[in-house]
């Protein structure tokens, strides 16, 4: 999956964030309802590979996507 938008950095406090609140946070997804669904399905993406734990932890630099759009993990 590749995206035609340019790639958001988003910045997030904290120590850790996990891939379900950060879909949110970025505004990759509008829900924490969706989010979940969009992780157990498959079609979000992690630095290019399928991850379907929504409580997977990012880290500095990791580049989620979802559709069409992407954005990048920044702490």
């Amino acid at each position: 999956m590749t995206t035609n938008q340019p790639v958001e950095d988003v910045r997030v406090d904290g120590e850790v964030i996990r891939l379900g609140q950060f879909l949110k946070l970025a505004g990759l997804i509008d829900s924490g309802a969706n989010a979940k669904e969009a992780v157990m399905d498959g079609d979000v993406l992690v630095n290019g590979a399928t991850e379907l734990r929504r409580g997977y932890q990012l880290k500095d630099g990791d580049l989620v996507t979802f559709q069409d759009r992407s954005a990048r993990v920044r702490y």
